[in-house]
């Protein structure tokens, strides 16, 4: 099982995950020609790609969509809302509705040899999801794009081994920033993002002795920095109430605008 982020962030996200024979692409927030590009470091084409698994449909996840599915005419997976939204977003062009494969919620679905669940997030689209792919015994999720988590996500990220998760903000850095008042509220809110101290939070709640390794994703490039937001990850992770500390397994981040770490597993 591969985790690999080709791009991160409100500029836009493309994830490529798979095992295998079957690789997937998540969200094509970026152009067709840098997710080539990106996937051809990996020795990877487009072409090659069993399926597009849309998290929702903001700009930053779906700018690039319509032309891949245009060019490869990739099966395109994701919720009726999401995929009534995304063909009423004119920027993103005409794409034939036959590539589009409605998914539900907590129902799990198979691309090539690869188990696909589609989990309930909290962000401020119309139908979002976040996804954990398994093969055999192994499991891998993505999840960003939350304001905040419960135990139904909990439940749900416990047992993976593999893990991309969102770490968008300093929650000091946004309050003091300069952003207008109803965009940090927006960040803040429920249906907003994650910040560096809920996701190791979060973090802490699902690791176990098979855990491999984490990437932190969708950083801000306005309120946060990397470092700040690996070290407040791992301290969140040690100061909490579970038996592991920050240091018993790597953590990563997501570059904004290039190839990420390879996760494997």
């Amino acid at each position: 099982m591969e985790l690999c982020s080709i791009a991160s962030g409100s500029s836009g996200n493309c994830i490529m995950a798979g095992d295998g024979n079957c690789h997937l692409l998540i969200d094509a927030g970026i152009s067709g020609k840098r997710i080539e590009q990106g996937l051809n470091t990996l020795g990877y084409k487009t072409s090659e790609m069993k399926g597009i698994l849309v998290t929702h449909e903001h700009m930053d996840h779906i700018s690039g969509l319509g032309v891949v599915a245009r060019k490869y005419g990739i099966p395109i997976y994701a919720t009726e809302g999401t995929i009534q939204a995304v063909l009423h977003t004119r920027t993103v062009g005409e794409i034939d509705a036959s590539l589009f494969h409605p998914i539900v919620l907590d129902e799990k679905f198979m691309i090539g040899d690869l188990q696909v669940e589609p989990i309930r997030i909290s962000h401020d689209a119309a139908d979002p999801t976040a996804y954990i792919i398994r093969k055999g015994d192994k499991a891998a999720g993505v999840v960003t794009d939350l304001g905040t988590y419960d135990d139904y996500i909990v439940d749900r990220l416990r047992g993976l081994h593999l893990l991309i998760l969102e770490a968008n903000h300093d929650i000091n850095m946004l309050q003091t920033g300069p952003y207008p008042y109803f965009l940090k509220q927006r960040i803040f809110g429920e249906r907003g993002h994650l910040s560096n101290e809920l996701c190791g939070q979060l973090l802490g709640k699902i690791l176990h002795d098979r855990f491999h390794a984490v990437m932190l994703g969708h950083l801000s490039k306005e309120n946060n920095f990397p470092e700040l937001a690996y070290e407040t990850v791992r301290l969140e992770v040690t100061m909490g109430d579970c038996p592991y500390t920050g240091n018993d397994f790597p953590i990563y981040i997501a570059e904004k605008d290039c190839v990420s770490q390879r996760l494997v597993y």
